[in-house]
């Protein structure tokens, strides 16, 4: 693999990481914010889910600067937006200005989930696409990682352990803007959107060294006449993007149906529903980070081999007895058996929906509509999160949790059956031809 690609797809796969961190970093302030302004449970609810408030408008919001301004300017303003949620939320003095300065640094982790995949599978080569796009995930879980150990690691430092556990987010947030200007722009957005074939031609020399420059310029070509042909055939709301469209629609909302975001967020409070003390919550808290990072290593390493739609399969099966076993679980009162289905329940996502969501709605549209498409999946994944964020802490007041885990669970047997019936593979084709694959070369 060329090292440049592994750099760039790096680089700008660390928009997850800040993504990860920022996401699950609130978890271990939570409960204090909430005696510290003295929140009611709905308000409570707000204020958690604000990150994810703004991160549904910035996933709505940001196929329009990708398009209009690029991947890489868009890439840079990523980080400065994480920069300026981070400081704003740890100086926060009352929950007004914890919400707004949650909701700016969501809409970084918003239109980060539509730009950094778009510009990974853009720039990267068909055989490593689905391990360098998923680098994103990675980074994701990673963050996820490090904020887990960051609160546990900052809970004893006094009664602002809070503030510093969401505020230490600002320096990675530095780095990753600093990089981004080492990054070129994606070749296809400079010939579809742009019109600047010089500049496209020499990105992609660089990509490919390997390739001459007859080779360099036909692919180029190939690039060009798909944007053609996609640029004469109309909107995105069209009967031919039908099967894409539907695919991302359903793809993210069984990525939030699992409830991967109501553990993330809530997980000290799960543990502590089986009996064990907040301490001992937090620490296990962690297990969650560690286990979640290191299935995703399993999944990257099997996407690009055993193909998107079999780890789909893996997780959904994975998901089913994880799930159901929490939910039998708490039936039976048996709950020492819960840290460990969860560490399953997260292992199995971290294999499939984890490894793959990302990657594959970045494939399945052709170029010139891909920011509006990455754009329609991340806001259904992301109204859906905020929707179960908000009203976790009343469905697990509201219900005997052994509900609320078999419902999950519920919802997983439909995830299996439409991977069975819907979903196609996309593993080493490139993004040309995936068009063709799905039907939607032609207007």
């Amino acid at each position: 693999m060329n090292s440049r690609i592994f750099f760039w797809s790096l680089t700008s796969a660390l928009a997850g990481f800040l993504f990860g961190f920022d996401t699950v970093v609130i978890s271990g302030a939570e409960k204090t914010i909430q005696t510290l302004w003295g929140l009611s449970p709905g308000l409570h609810g707000i204020a958690m889910a604000s990150a994810l408030y703004g991160t549904v408008v910035g996933s709505l919001i940001g196929g329009w600067p990708a398009d209009r301004f690029g991947r890489k300017a868009t890439l840079l303003w990523i980080g400065i937006l994480y920069l300026i949620g981070a400081v704003g939320s740890g100086l926060a003095p009352n929950v007004a200005t914890f919400i707004i300065a949650r909701v700016i640094g969501g809409l970084g982790i918003g239109i980060s989930t539509v730009v950094a995949p778009m510009y990974i599978s853009e720039i990267a080569p068909p055989k490593y696409r689905g391990r360098l796009a998923g680098m994103f995930q990675f980074n994701i879980v990673f963050g996820i990682l490090i904020a887990f150990v960051s609160n546990a690691l900052l809970a004893g430092i006094g009664e602002n352990a809070w503030r510093w556990m969401l505020g230490v987010a600002a320096f990675p947030s530095l780095l990753y803007a600093a990089l981004c200007f080492g990054l070129p722009e994606s070749p296809r957005w400079l010939l579809s959107r742009k019109g600047d074939r010089e500049t496209a031609l020499q990105v992609l020399h660089r990509a490919q060294p390997e390739l001459s420059k007859a080779e360099i310029a036909a692919e180029a070509d190939t690039i060009t006449a798909a944007s053609s042909e996609q640029a004469s055939s109309g909107h995105f709301w069209t009967r031919r993007l039908r099967k894409p469209i539907l695919l991302a629609i359903l793809i993210a909302f069984f990525n939030q149906m699992s409830g991967i975001n109501a553990v993330l967020y809530f997980a000290p409070r799960i543990f502590e529903l089986t009996g064990l003390g907040a301490k001992a919550a937090l620490l296990q808290s962690i297990g969650i980070g560690v286990t979640n990072l290191v299935f995703t290593f399993v999944g990257l390493w099997l996407i690009d081999r055993l193909g998107r739609r079999t780890l789909l399969y893996i997780g959904s099966f994975g998901y089913i007895i994880s799930l159901g076993l929490v939910a039998w679980a708490f039936f039976t009162n048996h709950l020492s058996m819960v840290p460990v289905c969860i560490f399953a329940f997260i292992a199995a996502h971290s294999i499939g929906q984890g490894a793959v969501i990302w990657v594959f709605i970045s494939e399945i549209f052709p170029n010139r509509h891909r920011a509006e498409g990455q754009t329609l999946g991340s806001f259904t994944h992301w109204i859906f999160a905020a929707l179960l964020t908000t009203f976790f802490p009343k469905m697990v007041s509201a219900f005997p949790p052994a509900y609320v885990f078999a419902f999950f669970a519920g919802m997983m047997v439909l995830q299996l059956i439409w991977v069975k019936t819907m979903v196609p593979e996309t593993k080493g084709v490139s993004l040309e031809q995936i068009q063709k694959q799905l039907g939607i070369e032609q207007g």
